[in-house]
């Protein structure tokens, strides 16, 4: 299947506001045999970022984000339950969206395909504080917490997390990693605030997420250099 046709089809349709149009170039792929977590990595997760780039460019206006984007979610929702599923790993992951995270679309399709993985996924969203999280950790013990956001006002809330959580101790194996526009954004960032893994895509983040279980955390986080200045918000490149 020739994906960027694909997309190119499917991003006009969203951009048109054309549900049903939008369907069918969906059902048109499903109809290849194309598994439903590619179309998740491949389709859904790129134009997405599209659409999200054409909206700071403001090459787009806020109705079609709105329209495009709320096309894009329902059709995930409603091939969620359509996802392959893999034998369980004995894996455990929080999924939660930075502080001031206006949209969770992209955190939804992680923890989607991470459970299609057969990763034990807790997802959280957006909005919840920093304290009920670190209890989460504690109780539940997962091997990976991974923060996505887009924003760069989210990122200082984050390093408290990891800070915070670090200190307490209460789960020495957890490894945190970090996804989403602000992080990809800003090369570097996700060292700078002290995390252990990063992956600019869900495909991505799937490969780094098991590729790294064997790597030991204090020596992960030793290989990143040390004193090295955190980024303040204000500094953080938008474009």
């Amino acid at each position: 299947m020739d994906f960027e046709e694909v997309q190119m089809r499917y991003l006009e349709r969203l951009l048109q506001g054309d549900r049903l149009g939008c369907r069918s170039i969906i059902g048109e792929a499903m109809q290849t045999g194309t598994p439903v977590n590619v179309i998740y990595t491949d389709v859904f997760w790129p134009v997405m970022a599209e659409i999200e780039n054409l909206y700071r460019g403001h090459r787009i206006d806020i109705v079609t984000e709105h329209m495009a984007t709320r096309i894009n979610r329902t059709l995930v929702d409603q091939l969620q339950s359509k996802l392959p599923r893999r034998e369980g790993r004995g894996l455990k992951m929080i999924l939660t969206c930075a502080h001031d995270e206006p949209e969770e679309f992209g955190a939804q399709m992680c923890a989607d395909l991470f459970e299609s993985d057969g990763w034990e996924v807790k997802f959280l969203g957006g909005g919840v504080p920093n304290d009920e999280i670190m209890a989460l950790i504690a109780s539940y013990q997962p091997d990976i917490v991974f923060i996505y956001g887009t924003r760069p006002s989210g990122a200082p809330a984050v390093r408290q997390l990891l800070d915070q959580t670090r200190t307490i101790n209460s789960c020495p194996k957890v490894r945190f990693m970090l996804s989403g526009g602000v992080f990809n954004r800003a090369e570097g960032l996700w060292e700078e605030i002290g995390a252990d893994l990063f992956a600019p895509t869900a495909k991505e983040a799937l490969h780094v997420a098991l590729t790294d279980q064997r790597v030991d955390v204090e020596a992960r986080r030793n290989r990143r250099k040390p004193n090295r200045k955190v980024i303040a918000v204000e500094e953080v490149p938008v474009s």
